[in-house]
C-alpha cells in the first residue's frame, strides 16, 4: 500500500522527537518497536496513539497490566498483524503467561468467532425461523482452560465488539457483570482493543 518507511530516531525531530523520548520513559532505553517509527510519518497520529497506547495498553488501569496485555495479543491475532503479535507475545510472556496459555487465549478467542458467525447469521437472516433452535456447536474450549472465568469473558466480549455481533456483545457484558467485571473494566477492555486495532490497520496500510 502506502510502503511508509520508518522514521529513524536519530533522524526525527520537533514533535516526533518528544514522541520517541515519551516512548522511551514509557518503554525503556532499548530501540524503540518498528511500528512506532512507521508512525513517525504521521507526527499527529503517533502523539495520540501513544497517549493512547500508554493509558489503555500499556499501564494498568481498571485492569491489570497482564490481561490488558492479553487483550491486545488477541487483538493483534484478530487483525492479522504480525508485527504486533509477536510484540504483544513477548509482552505476554514477560507479564508471567506462559506459552501455552498464549495458544488458549488464541483458542478461547477463535471458538468466540464460531459463535458470533452463528448469532449474527440469526440476526442477519430476517427471519425468526432460526429462533429457538439448538446452537448445536461445542464449545468445551470457554471453560476448559487454565483461564479464569473473568479474563475468557473480556476475551469473548472484545472480539464479539470487534466481529460486530450486537447479541453477544449483549450476553457477554451481561455475564461479564454477574461475575463481577464493572462497566469501567468492560469499557476499558474495549478501549485496549480499540488502541490496538488502530495500531494494526495503520502499519497494515503503511506497508
Amino acid at each position: 500500500m502506502l510502503k511508509l518507511q520508518p522514521v529513524p530516531e536519530d533522524k526525527a525531530d520537533g514533535k516526533v522527537g518528544q514522541t520517541y523520548e515519551r516512548l522511551h520513559d514509557l518503554l525503556g532505553p532499548d530501540p524503540l518497536p518498528e511500528p512506532f517509527l512507521i508512525m513517525g510519518n504521521v507526527e499527529a497520529f503517533l502523539r495520540d496513539y501513544y497517549m493512547n497506547f500508554k493509558k489503555f495498553v500499556y499501564s494498568a488501569g481498571k485492569l491489570d497490566e497482564k490481561s490488558k496485555a492479553a487483550i491486545a495479543l488477541v487483538t493483534a491475532i484478530h487483525a492479522h498483524s504480525e508485527v504486533w503479535f509477536q510484540y504483544f507475545r513477548q509482552r505476554c510472556l514477560d507479564l508471567g503467561w506462559e506459552e501455552s496459555q498464549l495458544a488458549e487465549l488464541a483458542a478461547i478467542s477463535t471458538t468466540n468467532y464460531m459463535y458470533n458467525t452463528f448469532f449474527k447469521f440469526r440476526e442477519l437472516s430476517g427471519t425468526d425461523k432460526f429462533e429457538g433452535l439448538p446452537v448445536g456447536l461445542r464449545a468445551h474450549t470457554f471453560h476448559g482452560t487454565s483461564l479464569d472465568d473473568k479474563m475468557v469473558e473480556l476475551i469473548n466480549l472484545v472480539i464479539s465488539d470487534l466481529n460486530a455481533c450486537k447479541p453477544c456483545v449483549s450476553g457477554h457484558v451481561s455475564k461479564a457483570e454477574n461475575l463481577g467485571l464493572s462497566s469501567e473494566e468492560m469499557l476499558e477492555a474495549i478501549q485496549c482493543a480499540a488502541t490496538v486495532y488502530a495500531g494494526a490497520q495503520f502499519i497494515s496500510a503503511a506497508s
